[in-house]
C-alpha cells in the first residue's frame, strides 16, 4: 500500500540514502535547509539557534526507547499542543504509527553498522486523499544544546521530533504549525474521517439522553479504534491558560481511554453491575492535570475495586494523564474532534462502509452556466451553480456519512495567506429519475445541511430514506476559489457520481426525433380510499409514473390503505401535449394487482397548490374489480426550459 505513495518534491528515500551510502556523508536537505526560513517567517526565536543531528545531542540516539508510548511527548516552544496530542494518539495505535513512520525498523540506528546510517529518514502521511512519502534530514533545531521543538522524554529517543521536522517541511516551516487542529492531524495520519462535536453549544451536561447517546457514539469510536481529542476555547489573552481545575484553555488534549468503570469491590460488584462512564485524557506538555473527581488521588477511586484500578493502570503522578468522569468532561470542554477509522473492508466481522471520493474545485467561468462557486443558499441566483453529486439511498432508511474536507492551507502561512475558507453543504431529495444538474431549487427538497464553518474538514452525519439525492459543497460566499474532496460513506454502493450535464445532449439524430420542448416535475405525495386488496386485510401499493416511454416506480408500501409516496419524477418531454399516467398497483407475491390511473393531460400548467384527482378506471373489463373514491394528491410543475 505505502510502496505507492507520492515522494513529496520528488525526493526519494531509497535513492538518496544509497547514494549518502556510496559517498559516505550525511545527507542535507536542499528542500528544507537548517536555516531560519525552516525555522519562522515572523517571530524569531528566543536564543541563539544551532542545528545538531541526534548523535551530537545523545552518544545513543535511537528511534524509540522501550518502544513507543503516547508518555514519550513533550511539546516545545511552538504552540502546536494539537500537533503533539495528535501523535500521543498515534502512538496507541500500531497499526497506524507503523505506516506513518513507515520502515521503522530498517530506520533505527544500528551501532553494529554505523556505516549504514546515512542521516536520513522518512515518514508518511496522508494528504488530501493520497499517500506522501517525505524525506528529512536529522538536523534538529537546538537553543543550549535541547531540542526546541517536540521532543521525547528520553533525551535519545527522536521519533517525536524528526516526525515533527517531516510535518513542518509539509507545512513550509515550524513556526507554520503554531496553531492548528488535532483532527486535521490524526486525518493526516491515517486517512480518518473528523468529525467537529460543539460540546458547549449543544449543552450535552444539562440534557442526560444526549449525553448518554455521545457516549456511546464516542465508546464505539474508542473500540473501533477511533482518535478523540478536545480542548476548551479561549480567547487570544487566554491561550494556554491554567485554570484553578488544572485544566488548560486554548489547549488540545488526546483521549486516551473511553470506558464504564466497574463500581463496588469483590464479587458484590459484579453481582450489583453498576458502572460510571469515565474518560481519560494526556496534557501534551506531559504534567499539569485536572484536580476534581476522578483525578489521580480523588476519594472517588476508593468506590472502585483493587481488581478494576490495575486493569485501568490508575497511577498517582503528574504524568499528564488523568480521568474524568464523562459529565465533567462535558461541562469543562468545550471542543471534541472524533477521528472515525472508517471501516471499508470487504472482508470484515464488524460493520464495512461503502466509500465513495471526487476531488474538485470551486472554480469561476465567464459564463455563469459554467460556474462552480456559486456561495451558499443565500445566495439563490447562484447557488445552483456549485458542483452537484448525485448519490441512492436503496435501504428503506440508511446512515449516510458525508465529509467534505479542503486542501490544507498552512503552507501559505509564509505569505501573509494560510486560512481555511468557510465551507459547508447540503443535501436535496430529487426525482428518482434525475439524470442532469439541478437548475431550481424550488422544485427539490433541502433534507440536511451541514453546518458552515472556516474548518478544514466538515462533516455530517444523517439517516436517509429510501431515494435519490443530490449533495451540493459550497464555500460560504460566491466567487470563493479553491479545491476540496467530498467523501460518501453508505452500506451499500450508492452510485455517488457527479452530474455534470445540464440538460439531454443534442445528437445528430435529435432533429429527427424532436428537442425537449419542456421539463416537467410530477410529485405523488399520498392516496386515499384504498380498499383491503389482501388477505390480511390491508395492501401494499405503489405508483408508477410514465411519460413519452420513461416510467418512475415507487418503493412498495407494506400493509396499508393510507400510503405516503413521496415519489417525484422529472421528464424532459419533446412532445408535451401527451399525457402523463400515474397508475396505482398492489404488489402482490403472485401477480401485482392494477388499482387504477390518473391521466394528466396536455402541457400541464404550474400547479402549486395540491389537489385531488380522481382515478380513472382502466376500461370497462375492470369496473368490477375496482374500487370506488380513490384518489391521489398529484402535484405538478412544467416548464418551457430544461432544469
Amino acid at each position: 500500500m505505502f510502496s505507492s505513495a507520492v515522494p513529496f518534491k520528488n525526493q526519494h528515500y531509497a535513492e538518496l540514502k544509497k547514494n549518502c551510502i556510496k559517498d559516505k556523508k550525511l545527507f542535507e536537505d536542499p528542500e528544507f535547509p537548517a536555516t531560519k526560513e525552516s525555522l519562522y517567517f515572523r517571530r524569531p526565536l528566543p536564543g541563539v539557534v544551532e542545528w545538531k543531528r541526534p548523535g551530537e545531542i545523545s552518544s545513543r540516539p535511537h528511534l524509540f526507547v522501550g518502544g513507543i508510548s503516547s508518555h514519550d511527548l513533550n511539546q516545545g516552544l511552538v504552540g502546536n499542543c494539537w500537533f503533539v496530542a495528535a501523535c500521543s494518539c498515534l502512538a496507541l495505535k500500531p497499526d497506524l504509527w507503523k505506516k506513518v513512520i513507515v520502515d521503522w525498523k530498517e530506520q533505527e540506528w544500528d551501532p553494529k553498522h554505523p556505516e549504514s546510517y546515512a542521516g536520513i529518514f522518512h515518514f508518511q502521511f496522508w494528504i488530501f486523499g493520497k499517500w506522501v512519502d517525505v524525506v528529512v534530514d536529522d538536523r534538529l533545531p537546538t537553543i543550549n544544546g535541547e531540542l526546541i521543538y517536540c521532543h521525547s522524554k528520553d533525551n535519545n529517543e527522536f521519533w517525536s521530533a524528526l516526525l515533527e521536522k517531516a510535518y513542518a517541511k509539509l507545512s513550509g516551516c515550524y513556526e507554520s504549525l503554531e496553531g492548528g487542529n488535532t483532527g486535521d492531524a490524526v486525518v493526516d495520519f491515517s486517512g480518518a474521517v473528523s468529525e467537529a462535536i460543539n460540546l458547549e453549544a449543544e449543552a450535552y451536561y444539562k440534557d442526560q439522553k444526549k449525553q448518554d447517546q455521545l457516549f456511546e457514539d464516542l465508546l464505539k469510536v474508542y473500540e473501533y479504534g477511533g482518535i478523540i481529542s478536545c480542548s476548551i476555547k479561549a480567547q487570544p489573552h487566554e491561550i494556554e491558560l491554567k485554570m484553578a481545575n488544572g485544566l488548560v484553555k486554548g489547549h488540545a488534549y488526546s483521549v486516551t481511554a473511553v470506558k464504564r468503570v466497574r463500581l463496588g469491590h469483590g464479587l458484590l460488584a459484579y453481582f450489583k453491575n453498576e458502572t460510571i462512564p469515565l474518560i481519560r485524557m494526556r496534557n501534551p506538555w506531559g504534567k499539569t492535570e485536572w484536580k476534581g473527581a476522578w483525578s489521580d488521588s480523588s476519594e472517588e477511586w476508593s468506590k472502585v475495586g483493587d481488581t478494576e484500578r490495575g486493569n485501568l493502570g490508575i497511577t498517582v503522578e503528574d504524568d499528564g494523564e488523568f480521568w474524568m468522569s464523562f459529565t465533567d468532561w462535558c461541562k469543562s470542554f468545550s471542543d471534541a474532534d472524533v477521528c472515525r477509522l472508517i471501516n471499508t473492508s470487504v472482508i470484515s466481522l464488524r460493520k464495512a462502509w461503502h466509500e465513495v471520493v471526487h476531488f474538485g474545485s470551486w472554480t469561476k467561468h465567464a459564463e455563469p452556466l459554467l460556474n462552480r462557486c456559486g456561495g451558499c443558499a443565500n445566495h439563490r441566483q447562484t447557488f445552483l451553480q456549485n458542483p452537484q453529486y448525485l448519490f441512492d439511498v436503496t435501504k428503506e432508511v440508511d446512515e449516510v456519512l458525508i465529509s467534505l474536507q479542503q486542501r490544507d492551507m498552512k503552507i501559505h502561512r509564509k505569505f501573509g495567506q494560510g486560512e481555511n475558507l468557510t465551507i459547508g453543504f447540503g443535501v436535496f431529495k430529487v426525482e428518482l429519475n434525475r439524470k442532469y444538474r439541478m437548475h431550481d431549487v424550488l422544485t427539490q427538497k433541502c433534507v440536511a445541511t451541514s453546518t458552515y464553518i472556516n474548518a478544514r474538514t466538515v462533516f455530517m452525519r444523517c439517516m436517509l430514506t429510501q431515494g435519490r439525492y443530490v449533495i451540493i459543497p459550497t464555500t460560504f460566499k460566491p466567487h470563493t476559489l479553491g479545491d476540496y474532496m467530498i467523501r460518501v460513506f453508505t452500506d451499500v454502493d450508492s452510485g455517488c457520481r457527479e452530474l455534470t450535464e445540464d440538460k439531454p445532449k443534442v445528437r445528430c439524430w435529435t432533429p429527427f426525433v424532436g428537442y425537449p420542448q419542456a421539463v416537467t416535475h410530477v410529485y405523488v405525495h399520498e392516496a386515499e380510499g384504498l380498499q383491503n386488496q389482501d388477505s390480511s386485510g390491508g395492501a401494499d401499493p405503489y405508483v408508477i409514473i410514465s411519460c413519452e416511454g420513461q416510467s418512475v416506480q415507487s418503493t412498495v408500501k407494506k400493509d396499508t390503505l393510507q400510503p405516503e409516496f413521496a415519489t417525484s419524477a422529472i421528464f424532459y418531454r419533446k412532445k408535451p401535449r401527451k399525457p402523463i399516467t400515474v397508475e396505482v398497483w398492489n404488489s402482490n407475491a403472485v401477480k401485482d394487482e392494477f388499482m387504477g390511473q390518473v391521466v394528466l393531460s396536455g402541457l400541464v400548467k404550474d400547479n402549486s397548490d395540491p389537489q385531488k384527482l380522481q382515478l380513472r378506471k382502466q376500461d370497462e373489463q375492470m369496473a368490477d374489480e375496482m374500487p370506488g373514491n380513490i384518489s391521489l394528491r398529484i402535484i405538478t410543475s412544467t416548464q418551457l426550459t430544461a432544469m
